[in-house]
């Protein structure tokens, strides 16, 4: 995981540079016929990287974006238009059965579907329209990282080129230098923390709130960790409740709009004498963890890329093997 993880930066670069023309050429595709709609398949680390997804085109290119329910196709047999819709499948491996059934019935439909794919050859890139290789290399640890990175790249690049966004796709060529700096920061000082820890609250809202829930997956994965993803707006609705005296809870947040919403939770949880880990921000009696700056839409992408070194590093603090979590594998074949 943590060589794995620390490859991330050059996977960038690789897709970068080996998928410019072909998003240009998708761009110019999308802008032709423009879909009504977009859907995300995926299931995972890449579902997480589906919600980054959703906020970002809704966002940047005003388009609805939903994610789609694998079962209703694979279990229920159910066909839903999808003419004029936008498909983005997203996967490591491109071979859950599920997402394949879901995408087969897709394309009868009359979805147009791109892949976001890291495996070569698989049925996912054999059902896309077009697919866009996410180039992170082979991947071996069950806890996805570089491949969940590279899916957010990927999905930051076609968005900023589709949307027109100049500055945001010279921020987007500074990734990997980003990436590396983002590797360098020390995350250790929330050990401490969660080394004894057994449930926790993750938070981000808007752009930011898929890599909260990438997190919360990880530390599951990893850290043997009860650690649930909320949006700072959703956590006032009933999980607040929960929170005691010395609960842990790390909130990410991006320089954005959102900022304030978060920092006015941020005092709830500090009332309820929540153990605050900042991530993008401070405040007072937290303990906060370096991030780097960047653009708004790029600053989670950064931010996931310094919490995987230290969810490595409380895996093996708690007694754990983050390469060999238990009751998990690479593929995970749900039907």
């Amino acid at each position: 995981m943590y060589r794995e993880a620390a490859e991330a930066p050059a996977a960038l670069a690789r897709q970068l540079a080996a998928n410019r023309e072909a998003v240009r050429e998708l761009v110019r595709r999308l802008k032709a016929s423009p879909p009504r709609a977009v859907v995300t398949v995926a299931r995972g680390s890449s579902d997480n990287a589906a919600t980054y997804a959703k906020y970002l085109i809704e966002t940047r290119l005003g388009l609805l974006t939903a994610s789609a329910a694998p079962s209703v196709s694979s279990v229920y047999r159910s066909r839903t238009n999808m003419q004029g819709v936008l498909v983005l499948a997203i996967s490591q491996s491109g071979r859950s059965p599920d997402l394949v059934a879901s995408l087969e019935q897709a394309r009868a439909a009359g979805a147009f579907i791109v892949g976001l794919v890291n495996a070569e050859g698989s049925p996912l890139e054999n059902i896309a329209h077009v697919t866009l290789p996410l180039h992170a290399g082979p991947e071996i640890s069950v806890a996805a990282t570089k491949s969940f990175v590279a899916s957010l790249a990927a999905l930051a690049n076609l968005v900023a080129l589709w949307s027109g966004d100049q500055e945001l796709d010279d921020q987007i060529a500074l990734l990997p230098g980003l990436l590396e700096q983002a590797w360098a920061c020390d995350w250790t000082p929330g050990l401490p923390v969660l080394v004894g820890a057994r449930d926790l609250y993750v938070i981000g809202r808007g752009v930011g709130f898929g890599a909260a829930q990438e997190a919360a997956l990880k530390l599951k994965e990893t850290c043997n960790l009860h650690a649930e993803a909320f949006s700072a707006a959703e956590v006032a609705h009933g999980p607040m409740a929960l929170v005691r005296e010395g609960f842990p809870v790390l909130v990410f947040s991006q320089n954005d709009e959102s900022r304030d919403g978060i920092e006015a939770m941020t005092e709830r949880f500090s009332a309820n004498h929540a153990r605050l880990l900042l991530a993008g921000f401070t405040a007072p009696g937290a303990i906060t963890l370096p991030t780097v700056a960047a653009a708004a839409v790029l600053e989670p992408i950064a931010m996931i890329h310094s919490f995987y070194r230290m969810a490595e590093a409380l895996s093996r603090a708690r007694g754990l093997d983050p390469d060999a979590p238990p009751h998990l594998q690479k593929i995970t074949e749900t039907l």
